[in-house]
C-alpha cells in the first residue's frame, strides 16, 4: 500500500484539474448569441486566404501493404536472360 503513496498528488492534481475545467467549461459561460456567431462565421469564410497557404487536395498515393515487390528486370529490356552475369 505504501508504494502507492505516490500517486496521491497527482490523483488529487487530476480530480482538481477537471473540477476547474468542468466549471470553466459549464453552460452560458462566455456565450455568444447565435446570429451573432453566424455573422463572424460568414465573414471568416468569406475572407481571402493569404499567398502561398492555397487549398490543395491530398497527393494519392499508392496503399502500402508492407509487402516489397521488386520491380521485374525484364520490363526494359527486349527479352533476353534476366539473370546476371557473374
Amino acid at each position: 500500500m505504501e508504494i502507492l503513496l505516490w500517486l496521491v498528488p497527482a490523483a488529487v492534481a487530476t480530480v482538481l484539474a477537471m473540477l476547474w475545467v468542468s466549471w470553466v467549461g459549464r453552460d452560458g459561460h462566455g456565450e455568444v448569441d447565435r446570429e451573432v456567431a453566424v455573422e463572424r462565421l460568414g465573414k471568416a469564410l468569406a475572407k481571402e486566404l493569404p499567398a502561398g497557404s492555397r487549398r490543395t487536395p491530398a497527393s494519392s498515393r499508392e496503399r502500402n501493404t508492407g509487402i516489397a515487390v521488386r520491380p521485374s528486370h525484364a520490363q526494359g529490356r527486349a527479352g533476353g536472360d534476366t539473370r546476371r552475369a557473374s
